[in-house]
């Protein structure tokens, strides 16, 4: 990256507005040395843009437009937001693969050490997490909460078979198969059975010394570069390769310290597309500035902020209506006040956050659609209302008939021995 942009957009930063949601562009003349040749949109990493002028209003025109369909909320996002309540045609192939919207997360990282006996395997998670992941994460905290931890895990497997090519002396890991991979490996988690949150799971794969080395191949059969794959809105999958010992005499195990510079950059590479902020193909006279350890730019940050106020704006809609539908269906239900209540707070910050948004205010509005979703899911979730949700009147019958039919039986003979008795008395006898 040049120096001059580099500076430019750092002396421009404190000039700007700091708001979340706000863009500035800045229009240079074609001569300036601020941006380097051939290039005529840089990108900054906060909220700003400068754009060479050159060719007239209308290519100027056509350079802000596609400059607002990078760093803006566009119609696409707000299709991949909804991505779950519109038909499948009307969306793209990766719509439906970033993860949808929540409180919070859990992040958990697991190194899997399916040969301890061959391999002992040291690494810093800790540290990694402090230097690498905290400064993301500090940035995501005004999207959502973010718990942290790790686990290692012996004589965890993959559960699928690698295949082994003579030419390189290697195995490898189709791309189909790799489906196949993550639910004998997430049996051995346990991290998602008692949380409240959506779980994202970073796996560091240590191969056994049989299968050793092992590489993952794309689906045209070449190697990843990475050597990883990551399965949207779950996580990713790292293999990690040991160097084989010079001499075949070692003693075992081998002490293994574990590269997390190299881990850290797939990891967070693969955290970015679970959140949907992977990168378009640009024109090339876009330039696109790094986040830095930041992980994400600023404009990044609104645009998902944007996504996620949609998105919670339509959950608390589709969850209303249902609990309006199942209510329905009762017609001896008692609704508390403060299940009401709920549900006129859900409604009011609802419109409050729509307002906000229309209004350009992107934190008020994302802050209103969160309480928005959490009085909504009160009331839907309301102990008051689940006994009854979950027994209606058919199940009820089931549920009594084989109790008080037995009783009833008898007792219906007798009543009928009875009315027989009374009406043979009371007929009068003939002469």
């Amino acid at each position: 990256m040049p120096p001059f942009s580099l500076e430019a957009d750092a002396a421009l930063h404190p000039l700007q507005d700091a708001s979340l949601g706000s863009l500035t562009m800045y229009v240079v003349p074609e001569t300036s040395s601020l941006l380097p040749q051939g290039i005529n949109v840089y990108v900054g990493k906060h909220r700003s843009a400068l754009v060479r002028a050159g060719g007239g209003l209308a290519a100027l025109r056509t350079l802000l437009q596609q400059l607002t369909q990078v760093m803006s909320f566009t119609a696409s996002s707000i299709s991949a937001a909804l991505s779950d309540r519109v038909p499948s045609g009307q969306l793209g192939p990766d719509a439906r693969r970033h993860l949808k919207s929540s409180l919070g997360y859990e992040i958990t990282f697991s190194l899997l050490n399916p040969d301890p006996k061959s391999h002992a395997v040291d690494w810093d998670i800790e540290d990694a997490v402090n230097r690498y992941v905290q400064p993301v994460l500090d940035k995501l905290s005004l999207v959502a909460n973010f718990s942290v931890d790790s686990q290692i895990l012996y004589y965890a497997v993959l559960g699928v078979t690698p295949r082994f090519d003579k030419e390189s002396s290697s195995f490898l890991l189709s791309a189909h198969s790799l489906p196949h991979v993550i639910n004998p490996v997430e049996a051995r988690l346990g991290s998602s059975a008692a949380s409240l949150y959506p779980v994202l799971n970073f796996l560091l794969y240590v191969p056994e010394r049989s299968h050793s080395p092992l590489y993952i191949q794309d689906k045209d059969g070449a190697p990843v570069s990475t050597n990883a794959f990551h399965s949207p809105r779950w996580g990713g999958i790292m293999v990690y390769n040991v160097e084989a010992p010079a001499s075949p005499q070692v003693s075992l195990p081998l002490h293994v310290d574990v590269d997390m510079v190299r881990v850290m950059e797939v990891f967070l590479a693969q955290l970015r597309l679970l959140f949907g902020l992977s990168r378009e193909e640009l024109p090339p006279e876009f330039l696109l500035e790094s986040p830095g350890n930041e992980g994400l730019a600023d404009w990044e940050l609104d645009r998902l902020l944007w996504a996620h106020t949609v998105e919670n704006i339509a959950t608390v809609s589709t969850t209303l209506t249902s609990l309006a539908q199942l209510l329905d269906k009762i017609g001896n239900i008692v609704i508390k006040d403060d299940v009401a209540s709920e549900v006129y707070q859900a409604v009011a910050s609802a419109q409050s956050a729509m307002a906000e948004l229309a209004a350009g205010h992107l934190h008020l509005a994302f802050q209103a659609s969160k309480e928005a979703v959490t009085s909504s899911e009160r009331a839907f979730f309301d102990p008051s209302l689940l006994h009854l949700l979950y027994f209606p009147d058919d199940q009820k019958f089931a549920i009594y008939i084989p109790l008080f039919l037995p009783m009833a039986v008898p007792i219906l003979l007798s009543l009928a021995k009875i009315v027989r008795e009374a009406r043979q008395q009371g007929t009068p006898e003939r002469c």
